[in-house]
């Protein structure tokens, strides 16, 4: 008997699974939003995220934060559960690594429907995250390098305006350095360091990518007086050891000369330096005016089930509303070109200072730089940054350490 009530059960549920879901349940649409380290944006991503779900009926979005480092490893996890988020805030190359794994979707076809979407963004910024000639990703919010430079230690050490070269950067360092002062910091993550190096026309790759260029005479040089500063105390050695807080922390003390850092190091550091006012610090472009994005942008996975919302999601985060709403509250320009006209002007008027970091970013954006369209950035980076690291610190001659470092992208390369 209970054998017999067990099967009539289970063909109860049986019959129950073939009825057709309700309407509503079938109607409903959920995409889901991952970013990078925005949990301080809670209360603003949770209004933006119910002002787009009541004007499109049966629509849900459900948001995910992870931390810089988790982000990778959760995308990941998500990608091979065939669970990727639909839309997803990354940092640099690494939209262009997960285009060329396939993970992300092809957005050129979009733009080509809709054109004025495509002319919203910078279109510098919006070209970093082009991969074999298509597009995967738009800016959500840009930034790039700048030489920030303490005002009162050039004027002790006889001097009243920025380097105008390499060699101007090295001569005024030397003469800033001395007791607890140094001369210079620059960050080294993700190729920020690289404008000094392109600044003396040191090339890492050829420009169909293929062949590894950066061993010649001319970039010895250049690692040779960057190991002799370094070991002389005009570069702080925390630029090839630090990687975030140690460098703008150093900064923010007031005893560094110059910093060569992305914009969001200006908020950083006015946090921590009480001495940061108008008449202490100045941005400018560093020699050259080459810079180094280090931008976020936001992308599309291949396996969304939903891509037409995701991408409307897209849009609408992006627009002049949703996207003023994120300038003004998180203090970023955001590449849509609107937008960052609009936000320089309000800070140009409340805070001159942030204008002058912030509009440095909006200048030059055709020199740009150490933005290579690789889809093995990371592994090519890590073969690199070892052997650069070990000369500027003195522990390899730079004539080994490019060799080495030759071999080991030269390896990376023939895999891609």
């Amino acid at each position: 008997m209970q054998r017999r009530q067990l099967l009539k059960s289970t063909a109860a549920l049986s019959a129950a699974a073939v009825l057709p879901m309700p309407a509503i349940a079938q109607s409903t649409k959920t995409i889901t939003f991952l970013t990078w380290n925005l949990v301080h944006l809670e209360k603003h991503i949770k209004d933006w995220i119910a002002g787009f779900q009541s004007t499109r009926s049966g629509v849900t979005v459900e948001w995910v934060d992870k931390k810089g480092p988790e982000l990778p490893v959760y995308y990941a996890t998500q990608l091979a559960a065939n669970t990727p988020p639909d839309v997803l805030d990354i940092q640099g190359a690494l939209g262009l690594e997960y285009a060329a794994q396939g993970a992300l979707m092809d957005l050129t076809p979009r733009f080509a429907a809709e054109a004025a979407v495509k002319g919203r963004y910078d279109q510098d910024y919006l070209s970093n995250w082009v991969f074999e000639g298509k597009n995967y990703m738009v800016p959500y919010y840009v930034s790039k390098t700048l030489l920030f430079w303490n005002k009162t230690r050039f004027k002790e050490a006889g001097l009243d305006k920025p380097p105008a070269s390499f060699d101007d950067i090295m001569a005024a360092a030397d003469k800033i350095k001395g007791g607890d002062k140094t001369g210079m910091l620059t960050l080294n993550f993700d190729w920020l360091y690289w404008p000094l190096m392109q600044m003396n026309g040191v090339e890492l790759l050829s420009k169909d990518l293929k062949t590894a260029t950066f061993k010649t005479a001319k970039a010895e040089e250049v690692l040779a007086k960057l190991a002799a500063a370094t070991k002389s105390g005009a570069i702080n050695p925390i630029s090839w050891t630090g990687r975030w807080v140690e460098p703008n922390e150093a900064f923010a003390t007031g005893n560094v000369g110059m910093l060569q850092a992305h914009a969001p190091a200006f908020f950083w550091i006015k946090g921590k330096g009480p001495w940061i006012n108008g008449d202490t610090l100045g941005a400018a472009q560093v020699p050259g005016n080459w810079a180094t994005p280090n931008s976020h942008g936001l992308g599309i996975s291949k396996g969304s089930k939903h891509p037409d919302v995701a991408w409307d999601f897209v849009k609408y985060l992006t627009d002049n509303d949703v996207g003023t709403q994120l300038a003004r509250t998180a203090s970023v320009l955001t590449g849509n070109k609107e937008i960052d006209k609009a936000t320089l002007a309000k800070f140009e008027k409340d805070d001159p200072l942030a204008y002058q970091v912030l509009k440095t970013q909006v200048e030059h954006t055709d020199k740009m730089c150490g933005n290579w369209r690789l889809g093995n950035d990371s592994r090519v980076k890590d073969a690199f940054w070892p052997e650069f690291q070990s000369a500027v610190l003195g522990r390899k001659d730079p004539k080994t350490a490019l060799a080495d470092a030759e071999r080991r992208v030269s390896r990376e390369l023939r895999r891609a």
